[in-house]
């Protein structure tokens, strides 16, 4: 595939969001193919230099992460150059920004110039179709994978001096509304009263100012709880080797969490809200465990500190499914598969 691809995301390495590691690991997986691609990161660059960067790039096709956010950039530059535009849905655009009121225009518009929309799960094509049904024939469903070949050390004790018996919850991903990070602290009051050892950690960067200082304050009367801020992708399969849950709270997710996928591949047990994006991953009492209210979420946090073995079972099932369901080499084989029909046929 030797035409060039040009990828555009909201946000790049080393920034830890969502669709940083997304882009890092279809970018690498791709170019291991032998994919000829750049990404650009619009938070680093934008406007002018953008524009003029890509066009002496000379891209064949344009790739743009979030329709919201790239988008409009993205399909601008793809009708300039006269090339087909692919946009991937990743999470909040297909969530809310297509139902809000004042940005579901630009993100409809987005849409309907693709030539090509990659969304990570059945929920949220049927979705997408409801909305937007002329969309639906240019719908393709590529499941996300896992790649934490990284291995770089997490010094867990220089952050934070846990007790040997201790049961720790991983909360892993941006402090914002979405991720409903102040959500379980008042049912975790109760479990850490019944269970002593147990503790919760948030690693990710503050991503909505008001819901930071929140949690801060929310924090500040609990020792049990603790946010240590961003941690480097390289060093998360090293802190998820120290962690014995992972816990996901969200109210949304765009199909599948990168945090929820990584756990399961490191055979960890996972305790996440019941939305469709969790259920595409977690098969209740199968590859973790699902709450659906505060009771809920009480009752299944208790069982996990309590029962190492069930911790051990769930995540070991949870790995089985990442490796059977979710390889990388199936996640690059269906990218390729979108590409080519679009890239033009090198000469004779």
């Amino acid at each position: 595939m030797p035409a060039r691809i040009a990828i555009l995301t909201p946000f790049s390495f080393p920034s830890v969001r969502g669709n940083a590691v997304t882009v890092d690991r279809i970018g690498r997986n791709l170019a291991e193919r032998g994919v000829d691609l750049r990404v650009w990161d619009l938070a680093v660059t934008d406007g002018a230099d953008l524009e003029r960067e890509v066009a002496a790039y000379g891209p064949a096709l344009i790739h743009g992460f979030h329709a919201y956010r790239v988008g409009p950039v993205a399909l601008r530059l793809a009708r300039r150059m006269e090339i087909p535009l692919v946009v991937t849905l990743t999470g909040t655009d297909a969530n809310h920004d297509l139902f809000d009121v004042e940005r579901a225009g630009v993100v409809r518009r987005v849409l309907e110039g693709a030539v090509a929309v990659v969304v990570f799960h059945e929920s949220i094509r049927a979705r997408i179709v409801a909305a937007l049904p002329d969309v639906g024939a240019r719908l393709v469903v590529i499941a996300q994978s896992v790649r934490l070949d990284a291995a770089e050390p997490f010094d867990l004790d220089a952050h934070w001096s846990l007790p040997s018996d201790r049961v720790l919850f991983l909360f892993a991903g941006g402090i914002r509304p979405v991720k409903n990070p102040r959500g379980p602290l008042a049912s975790f009051d109760r479990v850490v009263a019944r269970v002593p050892p147990v503790r919760l950690l948030y690693a990710g960067p503050v991503l909505d100012a008001g819901e930071g200082r929140a949690l801060e304050t929310a924090l500040a009367l609990r020792p049990w709880a603790r946010h240590i801020g961003s941690v480097p992708h390289a060093q998360m399969r090293s802190l998820l080797t120290r962690t014995d849950v992972a816990l996901n709270c969200s109210t949304s997710e765009g199909g599948m969490a990168n945090s929820v996928l990584e756990a399961l591949a490191m055979e960890r047990a996972v305790l996440a809200s019941d939305i469709e994006g969790n259920r595409s991953l977690i098969d209740d009492g199968v590859t973790g465990l699902l709450f659906h209210d505060a009771t809920d979420l009480i009752s299944a946090a208790e069982r996990l500190a309590r029962d190492p073995s069930l911790r051990a079972r769930l995540g070991r099932a949870g790995r089985e499914r990442v490796e059977s369901l979710y390889p990388a080499g199936r996640e690059t084989d269906a990218y390729l598969d979108v590409y080519r029909p679009l890239l033009p046929v090198p000469a004779a």
